[in-house]
């Protein structure tokens, strides 16, 4: 199929791209033996450290192979997408659980996490200097490539079973120390030098369950409640960001082992989404009939918000249809315009070390794909 002409425009010099990806890739046996060494104590923290260094240089150049802008670590230091990043903050400790999360037909490493003291972002970080080596890894260049830094959502805290009631008896006090941790975050990477940072969110699909929508009704954690705290404490986190630096939030229904957790489309949350938050972009996540159809995107009525089409599914190796994923856009440009609009896949390839279920190989074929598919669709 081909977009009709009228409605093509100029490729995006910035983020989010139209080609772009989410950001987690799958972690090469080296690397996944190293981390178990390490466990082991066979070799040291220094040795781990220097070969995730070799592994994210080498995965640098083949996303530059595979023509993204945007470039990540593939979170190669991380065993999951969200904890490593929060216990990293101060008041949060992570502990190991006897049952991990319920996803479709499996469960989860059992881990978590719980606020132990005032929450706040410490100077030292262990992210800020894991994106100093992303950005110096990528180098200088007139070929448009950017360091992408990805950390998950304020939101991820917003569970009851986390909260500590004892230390912040008061919600809108525990909210508002989020929000203040997040801004110094925000600050700390742009201070660095990061000019797209990525806030990843499965909480808002979560909320959107229809089935989690009801079973919160009347409780403290009631949807809409939840709903508009987090996004008050994100756009607290937000509301002095640099103007040139691009914070975009990705969405989707979990990602496990090529499995998942939630389902429900946008609708219950569209308009505090698409209306209420200060991001400059989505990444939605749209490769299954569970994502719902793209009526909510009907609620996008800014025209510096940029919605990222998450069409082509990182949970296996087949590689999409191209008319199909065009007629899929096309059909979403009925409601949002086609120069505010984006391709990518759905999810990371691997949001925990476990990785979801095609190989190294088959994942860059994917990420071609993206971009073959937008450079045709965004002429």
């Amino acid at each position: 199929m081909t977009i009709q002409p009228a409605l093509q425009s100029l490729k995006r010099t910035l983020p989010p791209f139209r080609a772009d990806h989410v950001g987690s890739l799958l972690r090469p046996e080296r690397l996944k033996k190293a981390r178990l060494d390490k466990e082991n104590g066979i070799i040291s923290a220094d040795q781990l450290t220097a070969i995730e260094n070799e592994e994210i240089r080498r995965i640098v150049e083949k996303q530059k192979e595979a023509g993204v802008l945007a470039i990540t670590d593939g979170e190669f230091r991380r065993s999951w997408w969200h904890f490593d990043f929060l216990e990293g903050l101060t008041g949060i400790e992570g502990f190991d659980k006897e049952h991990g999360l319920k996803f479709h037909h499996i469960e989860t490493r059992g881990h978590g996490i719980r606020v132990t003291e005032k929450i706040d972002f410490p100077d030292d970080h262990p992210f800020l200097e894991h994106f100093k080596f992303l950005k110096e890894a990528i180098g200088e260049n007139e070929d448009g490539f950017i360091a992408k830094q990805t950390i998950p959502s304020l939101s991820l805290l917003s569970r009851p079973t986390i909260i500590n009631r004892d230390i912040y008896p008061d919600l809108d006090e525990y909210y508002d120390d989020l929000a203040k941790a997040y801004k110094k975050a925000v600050h700390a990477f742009y201070h660095l030098g990061c000019r797209y940072l990525q806030i990843d969110d499965t909480n808002w699909g979560f909320l959107a369950d229809p089935k989690n929508r009801e079973a919160l009704k009347g409780t403290e954690s009631d949807a809409e409640d939840v709903a508009r705290r987090c996004a008050q404490a994100l756009n607290k986190a937000l509301e002095d960001k640099p103007a040139d630096l691009i914070v975009t939030m990705h969405i989707c229904r979990g990602n496990y082992a090529s499995s998942w957790a939630f389902s429900g489309g946008y609708e219950p949350v569209a308009e505090i989404l698409f209306n209420q938050i200060n991001v400059d972009g989505y990444f939605l996540e749209y490769d299954s009939e569970r994502s719902g159809d793209f009526k909510p995107l009907r609620f996008v009525t800014r025209k510096d918000l940029h919605i990222v089409l998450g069409l082509i599914t990182s949970k296996s190796a087949e590689l999409e249809d191209i008319e199909n994923i065009k007629a899929r856009i096309q059909e979403a440009s009925q409601f949002v315009p086609l120069e505010q609009l984006a391709l990518s896949p759905q999810c990371g390839f691997a949001s925990t070390e476990e990785g979801n279920l095609l190989t190294e190989e088959e994942q860059w074929e994917k990420l071609k794909w993206v971009k073959k598919i937008a450079d045709d669709v965004w002429k």
